[in-house]
């Protein structure tokens, strides 16, 4: 049987932490950060966790 491939679009995306959760970017840190606040742009830099529910859909795409 072939090996399992893992979602290349979804391993850029997201990355899994020590304690088994997965990280991810925050939306709207890419272009015209001219007129958001220092602070916004500062907390959307930050990774966020992503929530409960999608966990098991996006660990299906990230098991190899």
């Amino acid at each position: 049987m072939p090996k399992m491939k893992s979602n290349s679009g979804a391993s850029k995306r997201f990355k899994l932490t020590a304690s088994g959760k997965i990280r991810r970017k925050h939306a709207y840190h890419n272009h015209i950060l001219t007129k958001k606040s220092k602070k916004r742009k500062k907390r959307l830099k930050k990774y966020a966790i992503v929530f409960e529910g999608d966990e098991p859909r996006l660990k299906a795409l990230l098991s190899s």
